[in-house]
């Protein structure tokens, strides 16, 4: 009965959409089976839950392979129930006060291997074609790969960011940050090599780096359709954006032995922990070389 009250008042009250008052249904509903069954008892009485049964609950989800999404999806929905519950005077004391959510798994970074960068950047003619955009395109790869920006830096790059002689690339990164990310020989040439093809072929240049052939910047969904199309031809993976790449060059300087703390500024990352996922990624590649090479590895 108080269960059906606080769909009611979720749905006719507070106006939550039909898709959460579903999932609040199952959940809740879920959850009465679970204590009617757990206590033995003919029927659910929320003031007899406490925060122990909750976790049995959390246990019991876990163990029979609900994600810790999931999970805390559900609890969301109790919380809510418990809390309404409370402000009506319908329970002596909220359960879930002292119950913690699970935590999420960190999501790894997905990246290419260095075999598969190369196989896309060392003959360019033949993966990229010939022409103005193919020029472009095969720079867009190599300078998200090289630099490790994001999409949003690579389409505002100007011409005027680029120091050839410093060999240095002025990012304009997230909350108008800007910094500093050094480029080597390879990159160099490359973008004056492209830079000689774009001058001579379009006209009406904005000033940004990266142009259209009409002479406007780039846009959002052209850089990824771009980034989508060359990744596919080496790479089986099932994410191929141009963050991809962010995390290929983050993942290829820490395999290289570079500092945590520098690539967290090459990046432009506010704090270490955003940088510290990257390792868990390098570990585990370090485990799989492990195991491929070394002769007492399986023993």
């Amino acid at each position: 009965m108080l269960i059906d009250r606080f769909l009611q008042y979720i749905k006719y009250e507070k106006g939550y959409s039909s898709h959460t008052f579903v999932s609040y249904q199952a959940d809740l509903s879920q959850f009465e089976k679970f204590v009617v069954e757990k206590n033995g008892a003919k029927e659910f009485v929320p003031d007899e839950v406490d925060s122990s049964l909750v976790r049995e609950w959390i246990v019991s989800m876990m163990e029979s392979g609900v994600s810790a999404s999931s999970v805390n999806r559900k609890l969301s929905a109790l919380k809510s129930f418990f809390s309404y519950l409370c402000r009506n005077g319908e329970v002596k004391k909220n359960p879930m006060s002292q119950v913690v959510s699970p935590k999420r798994p960190k999501r790894l970074p997905k990246f290419l291997r260095e075999d598969e960068m190369t196989e896309l950047l060392s003959d360019r003619s033949e993966v990229f074609g010939e022409g103005y955009e193919a020029v472009r395109d095969a720079l867009i790869i190599e300078t998200f790969y090289t630099l490790g920006i994001r999409l949003s830096e690579l389409i505002k790059m100007k011409d005027t960011d680029v120091d050839f002689q410093s060999q240095t690339v002025l990012v304009n990164g997230k909350r108008n940050k800007q910094r500093y990310v050094p480029f080597g020989a390879s990159l160099k040439e490359s973008m004056q090599a492209y830079l000689s093809v774009r001058n001579g072929e379009v006209a009406d240049r904005s000033g940004y780096f990266f142009l259209r052939p009409n002479g406007e910047p780039l846009y959002p969904m052209l850089v990824y359709r771009v980034v989508h199309k060359y990744i596919t031809m080496v790479s089986s993976l099932t994410k191929r954006s141009p963050h991809v790449l962010r995390h290929t060059f983050a993942t290829a300087m820490l395999n290289s032995g570079a500092d945590l703390e520098a690539v967290k500024e090459l990046l432009g990352h506010a704090n270490l922990a955003a940088t510290e996922v990257y390792t868990h990624t390098t570990f585990e590649q370090l485990q799989k070389n492990y195991k491929l090479a070394h002769p007492r590895a399986l023993n």
